[in-house]
């Protein structure tokens, strides 16, 4: 019995010391979690090795991943995978819908009012004078659009018959009225003015016409003629009124105003009003365009017009039937911007989000027991057969010193 016994005895104590040394090495990477002390001295691997070392732990955990998992050229490729054309269209697409959705509810219709109106408000009354007065300081602004206006619409206006006619008819009751003729003839004819023309006459007819000219004049003719208009008003835009009418003075107005049309002007000329509408336009955008732009906004109900805007938009079938064009357009940009510079804008993401120090908050925030019990679930299996084999191999040291013990006697 002690020959078996000696035999024996080593294989069971080798197992149980490899196998429990073992578990206890394993134990002692976690536990304790927290430092034993003997007084003032505190027992030695108290903490765990990795309790201890959780901060260095996590630098490297960090390191690792930052360096070898997570590089600039990884992001670039995670980013082209999650910003496909089709998840980039698919996001704008919800945001688009959802901010749609928003200004439909009544709750947020009086907000969004209020904040459209501000916007536009901004916008007509503030940015777009100031935006106006610097692009009307360059020489080429609105040229080409002034040149189509004058070129399509000036250069080939011309009056109808009936438009002809009604401005003629407004001439002649509001500018050419008799009584208006009559008061221009009375001014004209002075006392200087007759003499000249009595003048001329002597010095410029010849023939028939210098007779009457030199032997009986035209000046006594003429100041009978002005006596008459002031003396006899209403006789005298009688006669002026049928004598308008006679000369048939309507259908000659008539006929002038409809034949009038910037393409019976010479080219010259023509160039010449188009640069002029041109300066007069930069000039007007600089001087007075401005004001008038900002009193038009002052003067105007942002709150009424932004309510209608956006009931316009909650009925509208075009705004919904157009979400998925504009969210389309908007994916191919972004997709386009970021062939361009995707590697430019992960180098400026990479610092912003600090990937490194977001894990080694995490790994310092993680509890011992919690960072044993993920270790574990990982390599729970791995773990354990380190365990088994701390046994088996004290179970075959204690085999070998038995057969030694056995070889001796």
């Amino acid at each position: 019995m002690s020959l078996l016994l000696n035999l024996m005895l080593p294989p069971i104590l080798g197992t149980l010391i490899g196998y429990f040394t073992n578990d206890i090495a394993i134990r002692m990477l976690f536990r304790p979690y927290r430092p034993w002390y003997v007084g003032r001295y505190r027992l030695p691997f108290t903490p765990g090795l990795i309790p201890s070392n959780q901060g260095r732990l996590a630098s490297r955990i960090a390191d690792t991943i930052t360096r070898s998992l997570l590089t600039p050229e990884e992001l670039q490729n995670i980013a082209r995978r999650l910003l496909q054309l089709e998840r980039t269209q698919a996001a704008i697409y919800w945001l688009l819908q959802t901010a749609l959705n928003q200004v439909k509810l009544e709750e947020y219709k009086a907000r969004t009012a209020k904040i459209l109106a501000g916007i536009l408000h901004d916008f007509l009354g503030r940015s777009l004078p100031r935006l106006l007065r610097i692009l009307a300081r360059q020489e080429d602004f609105l040229a080409e659009q002034i040149n189509q206006i004058f070129d399509r619409f000036l250069l080939e206006f011309r009056l109808s018959a009936p438009q002809a006619e009604q401005v003629a008819d407004w001439l002649l009751e509001l500018v050419l009225t008799p009584d208006l003729l009559r008061r221009a003839l009375v001014d004209f004819l002075t006392d200087e003015t007759i003499d000249v023309i009595d003048q001329d006459l002597r010095e410029q007819t010849t023939g028939t016409y210098w007779v009457v000219a030199n032997f009986f004049g035209v000046r006594n003719a003429l100041i009978r003629l002005r006596r008459f208009c002031i003396e006899e008003p209403e006789t005298a835009n009688q006669r002026l009124a049928e004598l308008m009418q006679s000369l048939g003075l309507k259908s000659r107005l008539t006929e002038l105003i409809q034949e009038l049309s910037l393409q019976n002007l010479p080219v010259v000329t023509m160039h010449k009003l188009r640069k002029q509408l041109r300066e007069l336009v930069r000039e007007y955008l600089q001087t007075d365009g401005p004001a008038l732009i900002q009193n038009l906004s002052d003067s105007l109900n942002w709150d009424e017009i932004a309510h209608l805007i956006l009931t316009r938009l909650r009925s509208s079938s075009v705004m919904n039937s157009s979400l998925s064009l504009i969210s389309e357009e908007l994916a191919l940009i972004i997709e386009r911007y970021l062939e361009k510079d995707l590697e430019q804008v992960i180098a400026q993401v990479i610092p912003i989000l600090d990937i490194d120090q977001a894990i080694i908050d995490r790994v310092n925030a993680t509890s011992p027991a919690d960072l044993e019990a993920g270790i574990q679930g990982i390599v729970r299996t791995e773990l354990q057969a380190i365990v088994n084999l701390g046994g088996i191999l004290g179970l075959l040291v204690g085999l070998g010193q038995s057969l030694w013990l056995w070889g001796q006697t």
